[in-house]
């Protein structure tokens, strides 16, 4: 397992860690990242006007289109280091 591979999980289970809820903004950018990640370019039909949260979430994973999977993995990473730095002051 290579060791951005191993970072990202260890990622996912630091951001559980948060003494708060991140941002809308940082919760999309966490969002999009893990499923660039793990699925790719985003797939499927835009959400409608009405599914807000939806369309917030496609709109920011369309973002990453043609990000390969290990910088996406770096991006998630850097984010929860991001947040977790913040958590502390």
């Amino acid at each position: 397992m290579s060791d951005v591979k191993a970072d990202f999980e260890q990622a996912q289970k630091d951001v559980e860690t948060l003494s708060g809820r991140p941002s809308n903004d940082d919760l999309l950018a966490l969002y999009a990242h893990y499923k660039q990640a793990n699925d790719g370019d985003v797939s499927g039909k835009r959400p409608g006007m009405t599914d807000f949260k939806g369309r917030a979430k496609y709109d920011a994973w369309a973002k990453l289109k043609g990000t390969d999977e290990n910088t996406a993995m770096q991006g998630y990473i850097d984010k929860v280091n991001a947040l977790l730095d913040g958590d502390k002051k």
